[in-house]
């Protein structure tokens, strides 16, 4: 189901979905793909679990980092990862919720997957503020290295 808050990439990738699971929940594997390049991810930590917390850090060109501080509510490994910045940890409410990140591999057969990354937003505004912030082209970009790096595995 779609709303007017989400924002969603849908590819189909030729690389089993459970390489894509790990790129997804393994910090030294989230670090070289997250950021659109010249970004990086300099830091990742996960816990992958509901209930679990998440960081990772993202870095401007400039330097400037990005701290992005998050739980996972749902985990079906090689399936489906649900999480929101609406908490930092422990179930700390964060000070400004954003975004709730719904991703969903699906086995399509023959080694390939159908990739979808849901964003759901807190609000229209939020949304909207997303998109221009870059969303299409930064996580298309993504999930191209997304689908690069795993292909590697």
């Amino acid at each position: 189901m779609s709303t007017v808050r989400d924002l969603v990439i849908t590819r189909d990738i030729a690389v089993p979905r459970d390489k894509l699971y790990r790129c997804w929940t393994e910090p030294e594997l989230i670090k070289q793909w997250f950021a659109p390049k010249p970004w990086t991810t300099p830091h990742a930590e996960t816990d992958v679990r509901a209930g679990g917390a998440s960081l990772v850090v993202m870095r401007g060109p400039d330097g400037q980092e990005f701290p992005n501080h998050g739980v996972y509510l749902e985990v079906v490994p090689n399936e489906r990862i649900v999480a929101t910045d609406a908490y930092t940890h422990a179930w700390e409410p964060s000070a400004k919720p954003f975004m709730t990140v719904i991703l969903m591999f699906e086995d399509l057969g023959g080694g390939k997957t159908r990739y979808t990354a849901r964003a759901r937003h807190w609000t229209e505004a939020d949304r909207e503020t997303h998109e221009k912030m870059g969303f299409t082209e930064g996580r298309g970009l993504c999930t191209s290295q997304l689908a690069e790096l795993a292909a590697t595995l």
